[in-house]
């Protein structure tokens, strides 16, 4: 507790950013837990429930790559704030869905959510290393995890009740107050970026196309060659597919395998925070004590192992305690792997390159959640849902074991975040990048 609270007292533009950041996904889950659980409810079709996230993840496979591009030529704080404001007029259309006629309107929505968010999430992970010390870097990612699963604690309970008692106005409404509040979190934020460099005599000749184009090409360069970044990639490609069979098969896996309740639902869903705050605070504390690659890959293959437990156990067992005491225990490794991951990311990338290459992986991870959904919504009602659930945990052991053996040895393997290793910048030319490139202090 005692890094966790040095690391927030030291740093005020980055308990600014953790504040909007709390603030707005408290809402994100209201809304998204809310929805899911309505949807399905009102339609009782998981491939309506797939055509909610498909509408929500398609942006990131047809926009991320480039909105990644972007978000490297503009100002990372001045991107989060308008994201933020657009996000409020975002969910306005929601009020005016009231039954199966107007379902539909959900979709836009989700859609539309979907494209600003492919500005606002390489902006805020760009910004993280600006906010704090190079030596707190892996305490901040675990930091940042934490906030996000407080959201998910709150937010899903929430979620669960509003939708119960208030319907989607009620989530709408509560979504857009969230969206506005962050907003105004970030106007506090000191830090600007750089001048940015000029834009070399061979680019400039260029158009505005094919010069997005080239920048675009140099950030999937960057990724292809680094065996950190395409090891994410891959990794990403992986855990994504289940991640789009999870979220679409989870509601339906509650009410039907489980029988339980909307209020039940968010209980479950909400509880992996819990277990995720007590991973972060780990992380916070100890977590320059091991290699960023160890707890991206070891954090992985936990949180598979727990997540088969609670696919299966219903095979065997009855009732929702085992179901809460599995979400409540996956948090934790699911924050080792996020912090290790993102730390790794955020090392191994200069920063006029991390905007577009946090984008390629979320174009990545969008395509695969993509397939998932697409997997969970025709085959959940043909095979039954625990068999093809169950997909999402082989992801996450197979991913994790595919890191530690890729990134032992290297540059990423060996690298831990304390005062004394700081990385050197990867080198800018996309060509030169290859595993093992960046060189330690």
């Amino acid at each position: 507790m005692r890094a966790f609270w040095r690391l927030l007292a030291a740093n005020r533009d980055y308990r600014l950013l953790l504040s909007a950041g709390l603030v707005s996904l408290v809402g994100d889950y209201v809304l998204g837990v809310g929805l899911t659980f309505l949807v399905y409810q009102i339609t009782g079709s998981t491939l309506a429930s797939g055509g909610m996230l498909l509408a929500s993840f398609l942006p990131s496979i047809l926009l991320g790559s480039f909105a990644g591009v972007l978000v490297d030529r503009w100002d990372r704080r001045t991107t989060m704030i308008v994201a933020n404001l657009l996000q409020v007029l975002g969910v306005v259309p929601l009020l005016a869905v009231h039954g199966t006629s107007t379902i539909w309107i959900v979709y836009l929505v989700g859609a539309y959510q979907g494209c600003v968010e492919q500005f606002f999430m390489p902006a805020e992970q760009a910004l993280i290393p600006h906010l704090v010390p190079k030596a707190d870097l892996v305490g901040a990612n675990g930091v940042n995890a934490q906030i996000r699963n407080l959201a998910r604690l709150v937010g899903s309970a929430l979620g669960g009740i509003l939708a119960a008692f208030a319907g989607i106005t009620g989530l709408a409404i509560f979504d857009g107050v969230s969206f506005l509040v962050a907003a105004v979190l970030l106007t506090g934020i000191r830090y600007r970026a750089t001048a940015a460099e000029p834009v070399p005599e061979t680019e400039a000749s260029l158009g505005s196309l094919s010069r997005l184009t080239a920048e675009w090409k140099a950030g999937l360069a960057t990724c292809l060659g680094s065996r950190p970044l395409l090891v994410i990639l891959v990794f990403m490609s992986i855990t994504q597919l289940g991640e789009g069979i999870m979220g679409t098969l989870f509601a339906p896996f509650v009410l039907d395998v489980l029988d339980g309740t909307g209020s039940q639902y968010g209980l479950i869903v909400g509880i992996q925070g819990v277990g995720g705050i007590i991973g972060g605070l780990v992380v916070t504390a100890a977590g320059h004590r091991w290699s960023a690659y160890a707890l991206f890959g070891w954090g992985a293959v936990a949180f598979g192992i727990v997540d088969l437990m609670l696919f299966l156990y219903p095979l065997v067992l009855s009732g929702i305690v085992p179901a809460l005491i599995c979400m409540l225990v996956v948090g934790i490794p699911g924050a080792c792997a996020i912090a290790g991951m993102m730390t790794t990311f955020q090392t191994m990338t200069s920063d006029d390159f991390r905007g577009r290459v946090f984008g390629a992986m979320t174009a990545v991870g969008g395509a695969a959640v993509l397939a998932g959904i697409g997997i969970a919504s025709w085959l959940g009602e043909a095979v039954g849902i625990v068999p093809i659930i169950a997909i999402q945990g082989v992801g996450y052991v197979a991913g994790g074991f595919m890191v530690i053996l890729a990134l032992r040895g290297t540059v990423a393997g060996r690298f831990h975040i304390d005062s004394g290793d700081q990385p050197t910048e990867v080198l800018e030319t996309p060509g030169e990048l290859t595993a093992g490139t960046p060189a330690l202090d």
